[in-house]
């Protein structure tokens, strides 16, 4: 829950300073060098402050109404929907901001007319373009942030993975069961509907910090920094909570698709480099040893008919109270000299 509320926090904050600069960029440009053709006449060091205001209160307003849109709906309703929703509530958020200005101007700036008269100023309509385009924008921004993961834009702008470095993550390997035998009875399109819904679902995930790597057929690579996945058990929760969710839906999961899908994992935790690839795609890649061992835990599932398994590396620094581990042996995997010891979790205290 505590990462959930940061996450929030987060799409608020990104929509405040964009929505200020948004408004401080509109009065820099109006306000330097140019005249005023509306009747309402400002000074440029009021025009910044008012930006500085507006940028906070519709910043808010405008995270949470997109805090809303991803939480409650965009599973829910189809794309043509989604911009049609999108469109009344840009044109109620510019129908706010009229009416905000409009109330500033009267009592702060002593102006007197009626709130017609002040909607269509001249030159009012190349403001609410402007405004419009920038709601637009930062849209656009927040659905790259999505496709790319938490703060991966930031990071990218930055700079931060054009020189590959090193990082100490985990790394689970989640994938569906009896795959084949889901597609062979639902065919292709409805196999695929399956699999959207569940990877919304593992949507959840997030409430443990999990950083959604890569999909992979029917197949998910999630990821934490090591400090996050050990916090809390973030990286074992994140795999039950995922599981509970499913069983939550087991009626929609049994109507929709006549079965529940079940999903195993393998975890490990190490040393990886990461960097960006890719010159017309660009992807935030992950290298190394690491995540071919999680892939390879992950395959010995079935062969000891378990559910999740983890590298004796990463059990070692995981709080031992909450779970139950079952030591299962060191195990030779395809491509490794070394043996790694394997062991088996479940819900309940040692």
């Amino acid at each position: 829950m505590k990462f959930k509320t940061k996450r929030k926090r987060g799409i608020i904050r990104d929509y405040i300073v964009g929505w200020t600069i948004a408004f401080l960029f509109l009065s820099i440009v109006r306000g330097v060098g140019t005249i005023e053709v509306s009747s309402v006449q400002f000074e440029f060091w009021e025009t910044i402050l008012v930006s500085i205001i507006f940028g906070l209160f519709f910043g808010s307003i405008s995270g949470y109404a997109q805090i809303l849109i991803e939480e409650r709906y965009y599973r829910r309703i189809s794309m043509q929907r989604l911009v049609v929703y999108r469109l009344l509530y840009a044109i109620l958020f510019l129908f706010l901001i009229i009416l905000f200005s409009y109330v500033m101007v009267t009592q702060f700036f002593g102006e007197v007319k009626g709130l017609l008269d002040f909607a269509f100023e001249p030159g009012s309509s190349a403001i609410y373009f402007y405004i419009i385009s920038a709601d637009i924008f930062m849209l656009l921004l927040r659905q790259v942030s999505l496709m790319l993961g938490q703060d991966n834009l930031w990071k990218l702008f930055k700079g931060k993975f054009y020189t590959p470095r090193e990082e100490n993550r985990i790394f689970m390997f989640l994938d569906l069961q009896s795959s084949t035998q889901h597609a062979e009875n639902l065919g292709h399109i409805k196999y695929s509907k399956m699999i959207q819904d569940c990877f919304n679902d593992l949507g959840v995930v997030v409430e443990n910090e999990a950083e959604i790597y890569q999909y992979v057929g029917d197949e998910v690579i999630l990821t934490w920094r090591l400090k996050d996945g050990l916090r809390n058990q973030n990286c074992l929760n994140a795999y039950f909570n995922f599981k509970n969710r499913l069983i939550k839906k087991q009626k929609y999961y049994h109507d929709s698709y006549n079965c529940l899908p079940f999903f195993k994992a393998g975890l490990n935790t190490g040393i990886v480099t990461v960097t960006e690839v890719g010159k017309y795609k660009k992807e935030i890649a992950y290298h190394g040893d690491t995540i071919n061992t999680a892939a390879r835990i992950q395959g010995l599932c079935n062969t000891f008919n378990q559910e999740l398994l983890v590298s004796g590396n990463l059990k070692k620094q995981l709080d031992n109270s909450r779970f139950r581990f079952k030591e299962l042996g060191s195990i030779s995997l395809k491509g490794k000299e070394n043996q790694v010891s394997i062991y088996a979790v479940s819900r309940g205290e040692n």
